[in-house]
């Protein structure tokens, strides 16, 4: 098994973010909340304490370059596996390896594992005996949450360490150093770049230390075209081929879609479109989004404006009838719609209720008065005797009527707001209880 990292040192060309990795941690940038003075990642380098863990972060923090460095720092030997690219096979090799190096140095090993999350249950189960006895330190990184990708087992195992994107002033310095270093950087092209073209570059990495440097590598290309001048055109049209950082089915992608429902829950249409604009660009499906809006107008407006489903359910229709460029519009449209709308969750807590009422109860018996009688037989005994057709009744309305079993004659789950068109059928309902209160016939005395 060959590192990766080794491979890359003897090969005849690398590319400018494998070239401009940190040597030790004096040049890593970011982190600080773990790598800060006397914070626990700096206190694990300084008294060569390493354990396990998982570093979980978004891509190009610098999770694989800060588990080298955690290696190199404690003189630990430093294995590398992948889990795209490995399997059992390969685990077994690494603990022979580890035993080995063990064995004749006295070394401690470090098993570092990137993108563990793709390991399923029985992989990530084979780790667990070598590292409760010592045989190697495990460190998993992972952009997906660990407490939902990962085995209990091995979460009980290792400690994990949240990596944050890396701010604007981390990347700045970054580049910096990569259009000065000679050596491994761009220092020999002389560059020249303005500040608004820094500015660009940073903002585009998106805190990506990487992308930043891949950006950097193609915008370098051609400015050797253009006598060395970094301009904004031409960054221009390095982005406009540089994909978006987005993970469909990921973190990144769940994070965005809360923001775009809290953002129509809380009745901001700019936020709305903000996040639902940040979504589309990113490649984000349209009709995943319509169908969230769909449940947004159920779940959060509800009887407070019931037209929010019909606006929501046309700009589903719409999307698929008309296609992106138009339909994007539509699913806009409906976004707006429910971020303007009154709200209201009463319609979903009523439902939950009843659904949590209907498992903890008996299965009560239909009264006999609200049962079906097709035939003789159910009408002798008593099926739909004395029912009240409603609509025969005073204001359509048999007040002292009860259509619940007698058990449960009381209960009231529907509590509506006062917002909207919701704020009327509250003072309907009103209404009907007191008429239900004053009437002299009742069902169940």
């Amino acid at each position: 098994m060959q590192d990766l990292f080794a491979s890359q040192q003897t090969s005849g060309y690398q590319p400018l973010a494998a070239r401009m990795r940190p040597r030790d941690l004096t040049e890593y940038v970011g982190q600080q909340h773990l790598l800060g003075a006397g914070k626990s990642l700096s206190q694990v380098a300084d008294r060569g304490a390493l354990h396990s863990m998982i570093l979980w972060g978004p891509p190009g923090v610098g999770k694989t370059t800060l588990a080298r460095l955690l290696s190199q720092a404690t003189d630990a030997n430093f294995i590398n596996l992948s889990a795209v690219m490995s399997g059992v096979k390969d685990i077994r090799a690494a603990v022979e390896q580890a035993r080995q190096v063990k064995l004749q140095s006295g070394r401690n090993s470090l098993l570092f594992v990137d993108e563990v999350h793709r390991f399923n249950k029985s992989q990530q189960d084979a780790f667990l005996p070598y590292v409760e006895d010592g045989t190697f330190i495990f460190i998993g990184a992972t952009t997906e949450n660990p407490a939902f990708e990962l085995n209990n087992a091995l979460m009980s195992r290792a400690r994990v360490y949240v990596l944050k994107s890396l701010q604007e002033d981390d990347l700045l310095a970054l580049l910096q150093r990569t259009l000065t270093d000679a050596e491994r950087g761009l220092g020999h092209l002389h560059l020249q770049i303005a500040d608004e073209v820094a500015k660009l570059l940073v903002k585009a990495a998106d805190g990506d230390a990487r992308r930043l440097l891949n950006i950097l590598e193609i915008a370098s290309d051609l400015a050797q075209d253009q006598d060395g001048h970094l301009s904004l055109t031409l960054v221009a049209e390095v982005l406009q081929t540089s994909p978006k950082r987005y993970d469909k089915g990921g973190d990144i992608f769940y994070d965005q879609i809360s923001a775009f429902h809290k953002s129509v829950r809380g009745s901001d249409p700019n936020a709305s479109l903000y996040w639902l604009a940040r979504m589309l660009d990113s490649g984000c499906d349209p009709l995943y989004i319509a169908r969230r809006i769909l449940a947004i107008a159920s779940e959060d407006i509800g009887n407070a404006d019931p037209r929010a489903l019909q606006v929501a359910t046309n700009a589903w229709l719409a999307f698929e009838r008309l296609g992106p460029a138009e339909g994007n519009r539509a699913i806009a449209h409906a976004a707006v719609y429910c971020a303007c709308a009154p709200k209201s969750n009463a319609v979903h807590l009523a439902f939950k209720a009843a659904m949590e009422l209907v498992q903890n109860e008996p299965d009560y018996e239909v009264p006999d008065h609200l049962r079906n009688a097709p035939t003789k037989l159910a009408k002798t005994m008593g099926h739909g005797a004395e029912y009240r057709y409603a609509h025969n009744e005073d204001q359509a309305f048999a007040a002292g009527e009860c259509y619940l079993p007698p058990e449960l004659a009381d209960i009231e789950l529907y509590q509506p707001s006062n917002r909207g068109l919701e704020g009327k059928i509250a003072d309907k309902l009103c209404t009907l209880r007191q008429l239900n209160k004053d009437s002299s016939v009742k069902r169940y005395k």
